[in-house]
């Protein structure tokens, strides 16, 4: 477990590019919003570092009413918050814990599962072709699990991703959408740090005979085994991220 990144560095790699003044207010507090977001899932500002909104100003080269809708907005998607961290509270990003990764994990499955369950409703046609693209993808996993040295663990983790996001996006339900994408930005950081442990262990096998119950759930227009597949795939996820968050610590939780 390291040292808090300084506020001068956390500054730094939020910078993707200065932003312009002259851009209408919503774009420019979404695009503050995206450059920091993608900073924390990234882990480019790391798990327990301090943020400071002047500092962030000044490296984004944005006024602070967009720094400050866009921290409020992080704040609400659990991605920023307030920690002790010497003698008063300071806005922090959040720390990586068990706990919270144990309900980031149920959260997400839960919603996951519902939308495995509206893509086992679609016609067949439409259906199909979405089994199609996720035996692709798992095809891949599948090579991987079979010889490790095919792939690397960022692979490993688009792969996935993109597994579940297809049969997400491919359920047509903007509401359950906005929620998942919420939860995946702070799942995505639990998934970025332990799942080159993951590989090194082993643990793919599982992943990928559980999505091979998902896919045949589909196939099959099976609405109720396909969201139980899908929840359950996750929560064995969450025992397997969970064995390697033991072994490797929880980050950012030094305060």
């Amino acid at each position: 477990m390291g040292s808090p990144t300084s506020q001068s560095d956390a500054g730094r790699h939020a910078r993707t590019s200065r932003v312009s003044h002259r851009e209408p207010a919503a774009n420019l507090t979404r695009r503050v919003y995206e450059q920091l977001r993608e900073s924390i899932v990234g882990l480019k500002l790391s798990p327990g570092v301090p943020i400071s909104e002047m500092d962030l100003c000044r490296r984004l080269g944005a006024s602070r009413t967009p720094v400050h809708e866009a921290i409020c907005r992080l704040q609400r998607d659990g991605l920023l918050t307030m920690a002790r961290v010497g003698p008063k509270p300071r806005l922090v990003v959040a720390p990586l814990t068990a706990d919270d990764m144990r309900q980031l994990f149920l959260m997400v499955g839960a919603l996951d599962g519902v939308a495995a369950r509206l893509a086992a409703q679609l016609e067949a046609p439409a259906r199909l072709a979405l089994v199609e693209r996720l035996e692709r993808f798992n095809g891949e996993l599948r090579q991987f699990s079979q010889d490790p040295e095919v792939l690397g663990s960022l692979r490993v983790e688009q792969l996935d991703k993109s597994f579940h996001r297809t049969y997400e996006a491919a359920a047509s339900a903007p509401q359950l959408s906005a929620e998942l994408e919420a939860l995946h930005a702070r799942r995505e950081r639990y998934v970025r740090v332990y799942t080159e442990a993951l590989v090194h262990a082993h643990n793919l096998r599982e992943s990928v005979a559980e999505h091979d119950a998902i896919v045949a759930a589909l196939r099959a227009g099976d609405a109720d085994a396909a969201e139980q597949r899908a929840a359950f795939n996750h929560r064995n996820g969450l025992q397997r991220f969970t064995r390697a968050l033991e072994a490797n610590g929880e980050r950012g939780s030094w305060f």
